[in-house]
C-alpha cells in the first residue's frame, strides 16, 4: 500500500461519515497520488455541481438538470459570440417512455459543447473569445450531458432492476494540473477494467473531449460506425491529473451479459478499425485504490452501503499522509456559479 486517504462526507444535518482508502503502489497511483497532494496542498476549488453521478433520489433531479442546460443556452445565445443553439430541454424530450435517455437529443448537446469548445490545444474561436461567464456556462452543457445521461440511466435501473444501479463519485478539482501516462501506465487500461469495483477508485477520465469509445458503443449499439456518429470528439487519454472517481455500483464481470456485452463490445472495435489489445487506446478504468468498506461502513452490503451513502451528500474534508483541505460550500450556494468563476480565474 502507496498510502491512505480519509475522506469525510458531511449530511444535511451536518454530521460525517468517513470514508477510508487504501493506496496501490504501481507507477500511475504514485504520479496521481502526486498531483492530488498537489491539488490539495493549493486549496484548488472541489467541483461539487459534478461530484454524484447516478443517485436516483438526488436533489439534482431530471427536472432541475433541464432547467441548468436550458439556463446555459440562453446564456450562451444571449452573449456576443453569434452561434444560436435552438434547442429546449425538459425531462419529456430526454426521458424516452421505456426510461431510456433520448440518445440522439444528448448527442446534439454534447455536439453544441464541441463547437464551442474545441479541443486541448485546439481551442474553439468561440471559447477564445468568450468571457468568464460564457465561458463558465459553455463548461455546462458537457458536465450536465454526462451527469443528466447518469442520472437518467440509474432511473430506469431503480424501476427495473434496482440493484444494478450505477452510483458514482467523482472528485474533480477546477484547473487541475495534468501529467502525460506513459507505456507502464498504460496497462492499467483494457476492456477487462470496464468492470469496476464496488468501492473501487479509479484515475478520473481527461480525455480532450468527447465521448470514449464504450459510451459510444453503449448509446449507439452494436451496428454503429464512428464515421456517422453526431459526436466527433473520440480521443485516447493522454493525460491524467489528480482528479479520481470511486464506485459505488456492483461489479458487474461475473455476469453472463456483461460477458456477452464485452465480447459484443471487441467486435464492435474491430469493425470500426481499431484493435481491441491496443492499450493505446486507453479504454475502461485504471484503479488506483480501493475503499475499506467494512472499515467505513461496517459492512460489505451493497444496499446497505448505498443507504448510508445517501444520507451523506456532501464532500467536505479530504486527508492523505501530507495534505488536508476542507471543502465548506455547497452546490446550491446562491452564488456557486460565481465562486467557480474566480476559480478558473
Amino acid at each position: 500500500m502507496l498510502d491512505s486517504i480519509e475522506i469525510d462526507l458531511r449530511s444535511n444535518n451536518s454530521d460525517i461519515l468517513t470514508v477510508y482508502i487504501d493506496i496501490a503502489d504501481n507507477s500511475l497511483s504514485r504520479k496521481w497520488l502526486g498531483a492530488l497532494n498537489d491539488i490539495i496542498h493549493n486549496g484548488l476549488h472541489l467541483e461539487k455541481n459534478y461530484c454524484w453521478l447516478g443517485w436516483a433520489e438526488s436533489a439534482r433531479s431530471a427536472e432541475y438538470l433541464c432547467t441548468q442546460i436550458n439556463r446555459s443556452i440562453n446564456a450562451i445565445n444571449a452573449s456576443d459570440l453569434d452561434y444560436r443553439i435552438q434547442a429546449f430541454f425538459t425531462p419529456s424530450n430526454v426521458i424516452q417512455t421505456d426510461l431510456d435517455v433520448n440518445h440522439e437529443q444528448m448527442n446534439q448537446l454534447h455536439r453544441y459543447f464541441e463547437d464551442l469548445q474545441g479541443t486541448a490545444g485546439a481551442m474553439s474561436p468561440y471559447y477564445d473569445r468568450a468571457d468568464d461567464l460564457t465561458r463558465w456556462h459553455i463548461r455546462q452543457l458537457n458536465l450536465l450531458c454526462h451527469e443528466l445521461e447518469c442520472l437518467v440511466l440509474s432511473m430506469r435501473k431503480a424501476v427495473e432492476a434496482p440493484e444494478w444501479r450505477r452510483p458514482s463519485q467523482l472528485m474533480c478539482w477546477l484547473n487541475a494540473p495534468r501529467y502525460e501516462l506513459d507505456a507502464e501506465d498504460l496497462e492499467l487500461f483494457g476492456i477487462d477494467t470496464i468492470n469496476r469495483k464496488l468501492g473501487g477508485v479509479y484515475v478520473g477520465v481527461n480525455k480532450a473531449v468527447g465521448k470514449h469509445h464504450w459510451e459510444v458503443f453503449q448509446d449507439e449499439g452494436r451496428d454503429s460506425r464512428i464515421s456517422e456518429l453526431v459526436t466527433t470528439g473520440l480521443r485516447a487519454q493522454t493525460q491524467a491529473a489528480g482528479d479520481f472517481d470511486i464506485e459505488w455500483a456492483r461489479d458487474p464481470g461475473a455476469y453472463h451479459w456483461q460477458i456477452t456485452q464485452l465480447a459484443e463490445f471487441r467486435i464492435w472495435l474491430e469493425r470500426n478499425g481499431f484493435d481491441p489489445d491496443d492499450a493505446g487506446l486507453t479504454i475502461g478504468h485504471p484503479q488506483v485504490g480501493q475503499v475499506d468498506l467494512s472499515r467505513s461502513f461496517g459492512t460489505q452490503d451493497w444496499e446497505m452501503i448505498y443507504s448510508q451513502l445517501s444520507q451523506y451528500p456532501d464532500v467536505y474534508r479530504i486527508r492523505t499522509s501530507t495534505a488536508e483541505a476542507t471543502y465548506n460550500y455547497h452546490w446550491s450556494d446562491p452564488d456557486y456559479d460565481l465562486q467557480q468563476i474566480k476559480a478558473l480565474k
